[in-house]
């Protein structure tokens, strides 16, 4: 089945991801909500959608709809998913898919309640070398921690030092480097070494009140894991995974194109990555589509399953972590 795809949020990333899930073959480019018509047509004719809505509760309800991808500021996330999912639509959320656990738990409630599938687009995580860095790390005996960056200048933060407040640095839309970059590591840190024992975030805050950069120690049992995160500053840093006797080296925790193992005794290394698809989003479309389309098959259930739990983990850890850190949005006061 062709899935009719709508969309929520006019910026890059939803280009990339209608790219990705066009070329999958599953979807059509279907409709647009957005604040003006202008803005709807401006977007969504050279993709031939043909629903252009200004109205959420119109969009929600029309019937030439299947799935819906969100990627608005973080804030509108829950309100926009809620609306969607109660008139019966599939939702797919950019991330951080939700502000907080409250939200998440209601959301996820809903969707339940309505038949529908809720997906958080962590694309990395359905990347075939980011599945193979997790192989790697099972055939490590010792473990011995991780340093995962992903630390990248915001040209909006030029916006920031001019006295302003983009949504992206702003508490009221649930914004900061941990929620916007740092989601990548910590969904890594997760899926590969799973739930840690204990947490903690050292940010710099800046003037609107979120985190501009940040340092999460994550403790496990016998390791740590260290992310380091940003929208402030550029890294070039690698990210690795160290054992007793190799090192997993990665030119990324996304789009993950050169993994290699560098052998202790020998330093030798030996490239494990695989070709990169031209189309970054593209398996995680794939993924989504599998399972709208196959609700009863116990394979797609399965792996739809992990991915909430996974999501849940995600939800709970970033909570966690802004919390300690003293970054409380807006979002978290109960209504």
């Amino acid at each position: 089945m062709t899935l009719r795809l709508g969309i929520i949020g006019t910026n890059w990333i939803t280009n990339q991801f209608i790219d990705g899930a066009i070329k999958t073959g599953l979807y059509e480019m279907t409709g647009v909500y957005s604040r003006t018509v202008e803005k709807a047509k401006a977007f969504g004719e050279p993709y031939q959608a043909t629903v252009f809505e200004t109205d959420l509760t119109a969009f929600a309800t029309h019937p030439d709809l299947d799935v819906i991808y969100v990627a608005s500021p973080n804030s509108l996330h829950f309100e926009q998913a809620m609306a969607l999912m109660k008139a019966g639509k599939h939702v797919i959320v950019e991330k951080p898919m939700f502000s907080n656990p409250r939200e998440w738990q209601a959301a996820v409630a809903v969707a339940k309640e309505n038949n529908v599938f809720l997906f958080e687009a962590a694309r990395h995580i359905h990347e075939e070398n980011f599945k193979l860095v997790k192989k790697e790390i099972q055939k490590i005996a010792h473990i011995q921690g991780a340093n995962l960056t992903y630390m990248k200048y915001s040209s909006r933060y030029d916006q920031v030092l001019a006295g302003q407040e983009p949504n992206i640095f702003s508490l009221k839309f649930s914004g900061g480097a941990l929620a916007d970059l740092g989601v990548y590591p910590l969904y890594a840190a997760l899926s590969w070494f799973g739930v840690p024992k204990s947490s903690q975030y050292f940010c710099t805050k800046i003037a609107t009140g979120v985190d501009g950069k940040g340092t999460v120690i994550l403790r496990y049992d016998t390791f740590d894991v260290t992310i380091q995160t940003g929208k402030i500053a550029n890294s070039y840093l690698p990210s690795e995974i160290y054992g007793l006797d190799e090192t997993l080296l990665l030119d990324g925790i996304s789009d993950i194109a050169c993994l290699e193992r560098v052998d202790r005794k020998t330093s030798l290394k030996e490239t494990l990555s695989q070709p990169i698809s031209q189309a970054p989003m593209m398996e995680e479309a794939k993924a989504f589509a599998e399972v709208i389309n196959n609700p009863t098959d116990n394979e797609s259930l399965k792996n739809y399953a992990d991915w909430q739990e996974l999501s849940r983990q995600v939800n709970r850890l970033l909570t966690s972590l802004r919390k300690d850190a003293g970054i409380v949005y807006e979002a978290d006061q109960e209504k």
